[in-house]
């Protein structure tokens, strides 16, 4: 679980001019709050954690969701391993596809596993249940619409766990297969290529009464911008991947002490790992 996280740095592009950006949906009746939205190339892609934050942890992919944002002039330097978040100007390149902002760079040696919903080691259906108890309207877990990797989670304190996701674009059946099979081969030799992503982080909390499991839930979200085809070929192959994060700190349901915890946390659970606690 290899780690280095960057200093907080603001870049982006006028919103307007992102080809992806965060968005609050239409209000409902009342005048109350729309949805927070993931918006890709002008259409929603991801409806993200309702902003009360005592509803549960979300990322529900659209129908409009069809495309990466993968970039060709980076693509020789993320085939290898990048020694440092701002290694070889890939943080200039992608940013200039999100909005401005102010983000936290983090890159991350991560080991995906991937989770169909509804399947062994689901989330929604696992550890969001025990918390929230199911959709009292539906009368079934949360769907988030996509498979997806699980990668890492940690105790954060007595009453708080983290878990940690990173979300394809599109599903894993989009991939190509030759190019998934380049990478299980690359991989094989011991090469750790780079994954990018935009990230939030949530801290839900349900209120009383609800599930037997009474905890917040910190749910760190990476959702691919460049490296779809890697993280299914480390899943497949059981390898690790390097991935840059850039958490975008006015974009999640945490305040700006939560997301300066992250280190720390990470650095507790390797440390933990490392001396077998």
């Amino acid at each position: 679980m290899w780690i280095r996280f960057g200093e907080p740095r603001r870049f982006g592009v006028p919103v307007p001019e992102a080809r992806l950006r965060f968005e609050a949906g239409q209000r409902e009746r009342g005048g109350g709050p729309g949805r927070r939205l993931l918006v890709v190339e002008g259409e929603p892609a991801f409806e993200l954690s309702f902003w009360c934050g005592t509803c549960p942890l979300l990322f529900r992919r659209f129908e409009t969701a069809k495309q990466t944002l993968s970039l060709e002039g980076v693509q020789e330097r993320l085939t290898g391993t990048l020694a440092d978040p701002g290694d070889g100007g890939v943080i200039e390149e992608f940013g200039a596809l999100l909005p401005q902002g102010d983000y936290l760079p983090m890159l991350l040696r991560v080991e995906p596993r991937l989770v169909i919903p509804g399947r062994e080691g689901d989330y929604f259906s696992g550890e969001q249940v025990a918390t929230w108890g199911i959709d009292q309207f539906w009368g079934l877990p949360e769907y988030p619409h996509t498979p997806y990797y699980r990668t890492f989670e940690t105790a954060v304190d007595a009453s708080a766990h983290l878990y940690e996701f990173v979300v394809p674009m599109v599903p894993p059946t989009w991939n190509k297969r030759e190019r998934v099979e380049e990478y299980v081969t690359l991989m094989a030799g011991e090469a750790v290529p780079t994954a990018v992503a935009v990230s939030t982080l949530d801290v839900c909390e349900p209120a009383a009464g609800l599930g037997h499991d009474h905890s917040r839930h910190w749910g760190l979200t990476h959702f691919l911008l460049d490296g779809h085809h890697k993280l299914e070929a480390a899943a497949t192959a059981g390898r690790p991947v390097q991935l840059l994060s850039l958490l975008a700190l006015a974009e999640g349901l945490a305040g700006a002490e939560d997301c300066a915890r992250l280190p720390a946390l990470r650095a507790q659970a390797r440390s933990s790992r490392a001396t077998g606690t």
